[in-house]
């Protein structure tokens, strides 16, 4: 074993780190092909101060000859003051392709999840990609998530397997069209952590939990690799859709890649003000997928969205229990609607998930039900781009919505209701699954009506009369009885809106 000091200054990381990566002395291996089944070892020691780069890198040079490359990690954890944040670094792995911003030379990320990872031929540790361990410069990535004042001293330990490669696995993906039951209203939950990310569940015990939460559609949604891909397909089935995609987690903020082409990897190592969202947001959609802002009022550390929403196909207004960030998150979004109309462009809609990781985490609550003409890839992603969907806490709450006026005319979730400004308008809200629970309707005016508690049933029908003029849209809300007034009680469900008027 040797000892390689790569602790850093001060004065030393500012001046080389001005950009949001920093490359650090290489570890050097001295045996070569010919020194089969032999393994070796460097460890290496660093310290980083407070204000240190986003990313840093170890370049590590591997010989050729190399059948596994391992890693282990510590770093120290000192007492802090109240109300400052700890030592958190996460790590990850790039290849002999490099660590260029696109992730070419991507091979795995664990965030903080783990303390040890390896990669061969034909196998990985969850998070990292299976694949050759060729002759080249590779790097280990550090995430300086936070840095206590006192620095951040990390000790990495990389030991090098030499021998036989196994064979390459060809990667399986699951279908991209399950059975389903024609146009109708599918469920599903669309973020999602496994064992391949800080999850603790495998996939076979995610879709056990979807098919029991009445879910016909999930999203493989692992922070920041696509590692879990290749490992749904036997989860899938004729009654659940498997779509993938990635959490894209930046340190302002985090993104549903929702819906990818399978092996689509998205970079995350920007902030919003490189300016270098829009290319990953092209590439999402590239790949045949949805741009979702994620719990964009989140209280934790880089999870507030920072990035705005030009480019949102959809937005995650409801992220697991209901929570305070949660109820500012859909007071944003209605803000949005409003300024949609105002200004006569596109609107966004809202979709809410569990962002389930482990026991107890429930999986489907809340959870998107979704308008679609068959239950497949296709279909689900355009009924959620379209807005026909709303958010229901749990598969005993359904909804039915509609508008209707003119001359027989009517329309559904998502929809416009195209009649004069002086029409009258009946809106019209079915419940089942909700027993005790206010409905109410949500217009660019505010909230415009409530109702009294729904019956101890759970079902209802409720109707309020209005005009385009009056509402330029209406979405419905079903909440829970307030346990601190004036506030209002949690949602139950929640729709997109039905927009009222001619274009």
């Amino acid at each position: 074993m040797c000892d390689d000091d790569a602790r850093l200054g001060r004065r030393a990381l500012f001046v080389s780190g001005a950009a949001a990566a920093l490359t650090v002395g290489s570890v050097t291996f001295a045996r070569g092909a010919d020194d089969m089944q032999h393994t070796e070892t460097r460890t290496v020691r660093g310290t980083l101060p407070p204000g240190s780069p986003d990313f840093v890198y170890v370049p590590v040079e591997v010989p050729g000859g190399v059948r596994e490359i391992r890693v282990s990690y510590t770093y120290d954890r000192p007492a802090v003051p109240a109300g400052t944040p700890g030592n958190a670094l996460d790590i990850g792995l790039f290849d002999e392709h490099g660590t260029a911003l696109g992730g070419e030379g991507f091979r795995g990320w664990s965030g903080g999840a783990r303390t040890e990872f390896f990669v061969r031929a034909d196998d990985a540790t969850p998070g990292y990609l299976p694949g050759p361990v060729n002759e080249g410069t590779w790097h280990i990535a550090l995430g300086p998530y936070t840095v206590a004042p006192q620095g951040l001293a990390y000790e990495l330990t990389i030991t090098l397997s030499y021998g036989e490669r196994g064979a390459v696995a060809e990667p399986v993906y699951p279908p991209e069209r399950a059975r389903g039951r024609g146009r109708d209203w599918y469920r599903g939950d669309c973020h999602l952590h496994s064992w391949y990310s800080d999850g603790r569940r495998t996939p076979a015990e995610i879709a056990g939990l979807a098919r029991t939460a009445g879910l016909d559609f999930i999203n493989s949604s692992e922070h920041n690799t696509h590692s879990a891909h290749a490992h749904w397909a036997d989860a899938a089935g004729d009654d659940l859709l498997v779509l993938l995609g990635e959490e894209v987690t930046t340190r302002n903020g985090h993104v549903l890649a929702l819906g990818t082409d399978p092996g689509t990897f998205v970079d995350w190592r920007y902030r919003a003000r490189d300016n270098r969202f829009g290319r990953f947001a092209r590439r999402i959609r590239k790949a045949g997928g949805l741009v979702v802002p994620a719990h964009p009022h989140a209280t934790c550390i880089g999870c507030n969205w920072k990035f705005g929403f030009g480019e949102a196909d959809a937005v995650e207004v409801w992220n697991g229990p209901y929570t305070p960030d949660d109820e500012v998150a859909l007071a944003d979004w209605d803000g949005m609607l409003v300024a949609s109309v105002r200004e006569g462009r596109d609107w966004i809609p809202a979709m809410g998930n569990s962002d389930a990781h482990r026991d107890p985490d429930p999986v489907g609550s809340p959870q998107t039900v979704v308008l679609a003409d068959e239950l497949s890839r296709e279909a689900i992603l355009a009924g959620i781009r379209a807005g026909r969907s709303y958010v229901a806490e749990s598969r005993r709450v359904s909804l039915s919505f509609t508008a209707a006026g003119g001359r027989g005319r009517h329309a559904g979730i998502g929809e416009r209701l195209r009649v004069d400004r002086d029409t009258p308008v009946t809106v019209r809200l079915g419940v089942t699954g909700a027993p005790r629970c206010h409905v109410r309707f949500v217009t660019d005016q505010g909230v415009l009506f409530t109702s009294e508690p729904l019956p101890v049933t759970g079902a209802g029908t409720v109707e309020w009369r209005t005009t385009p003029a009056y509402a330029a849209y209406v979405r419905a809300e079903v909440r829970h009885e307030a346990v601190l007034a004036p506030l209002p009680g949690a949602l139950a469900a929640f729709t997109n809106p039905v927009f009222l008027g001619r274009d």
